[in-house]
């Protein structure tokens, strides 16, 4: 039994599944702005719903003490916009992306193939 929760012998089947996992969290604990603005690229969202997508999508738990900051700084720098929106009678903050935040994905897929495509590292 792996610490990922996965019933698993050593088949290649089972330790991809496993190595699977790792990376994903890897991958979103060290690029999570990235990772947060891929989510919210598919449909505007408010703090916890960003939080609860991540959480089921990367497997990971996100505080709000580090959820909040992180979207206030992607604001900042014009990946993001938000407007206040009434719902329940209650007011959240939804946040949608801008020509900027999309331009930083693209330009995120761009390294990132490059890296995985690289010749001489194969």
């Amino acid at each position: 039994m792996s610490h990922y929760n996965i019933e698993c012998d050593t088949s290649v089947k089972c330790m991809a599944e496993i190595f699977k996992k790792e990376l994903v969290q890897r991958i979103t604990r060290n690029l999570l702005d990235v990772q947060i603005l891929r989510l919210i690229q598919k449909e505007p969202m408010w703090g916890y719903k960003v939080k609860k997508e991540a959480e089921a999508r990367f497997n990971v738990k996100l505080r709000h003490g580090a959820l909040y900051p992180l979207l206030n700084s992607l604001e900042e720098r014009s990946f993001l916009t938000s407007r206040k929106e009434q719902h329940g009678g209650r007011t959240r903050k939804t946040y949608m992306i801008t020509e900027k935040g999309n331009q930083y994905l693209e330009t995120y897929k761009t390294i990132m193939k490059e890296q995985i495509d690289r010749k001489d590292l194969s």
